[in-house]
């Protein structure tokens, strides 16, 4: 397995699901990066349908914010998925972060893990440019944050509908 994977789609693409597959054919243990935070009752329900679909081998760690530094804590032979980058950015931004340097901290946690880390992400860029700066600039923080991991990327993976298609792999 590619030792950075970059999982990107849309919403409900099938991103989550994949990359858990592709970590889980990996020995166990492995962990779990969740960047979620539930501020209502929806966002809880999708972290529980998440949670309960992930087995015993999974170590869950919760990273809004810290992610860099959680990546830098695990054992060095862990797998590990984060998902997903783009809550975590959206942490970031509402917590009035810097988010250039949170994501150069991020790039380089992930260049640095000897183990294989897989990184789920939305791909954002494809609809309509938002009628609001805020979303503007989320949505180009966004797309960076993409560039960035992809280029260290060793394989990169677009899900359309529950279909992986491969866009990069060395």
């Amino acid at each position: 397995m590619a030792r950075i994977t970059l999982v990107l789609g849309g919403a409900r693409s099938g991103k989550s699901r994949h990359a858990e597959g592709l970590v889980e054919a990996l020995p166990a243990p492995w962990a779990y990066m969740a960047t979620a935070q539930a501020f209502d009752a929806e966002m809880e329900a999708r972290i529980a349908l998440h949670r309960d679909r992930r087995g015993a081998g999974w170590q869950t760690f919760d990273t809004p914010l810290d992610l860099a530094e959680a990546l830098d804590g695990l054992p060095p032979q862990m797998p590990a998925l984060v998902d997903c980058l783009t809550l975590w950015l959206t942490n970031h931004m509402l917590a009035e972060h810097d988010v250039e340097a949170e994501a150069a901290r991020l790039v380089a946690a992930v260049v640095r893990r000897p183990a294989p880390v897989v990184l789920v992400a939305n791909e954002v860029g494809l609809g309509i440019v938002p009628d609001n700066a805020l979303a503007r600039r989320f949505r180009d923080a966004a797309g960076r944050l993409n560039q960035q991991l992809a280029d260290k990327a060793d394989r990169v993976v677009f899900l359309v509908a529950g279909l992986p298609m491969t866009v990069k792999d060395q």
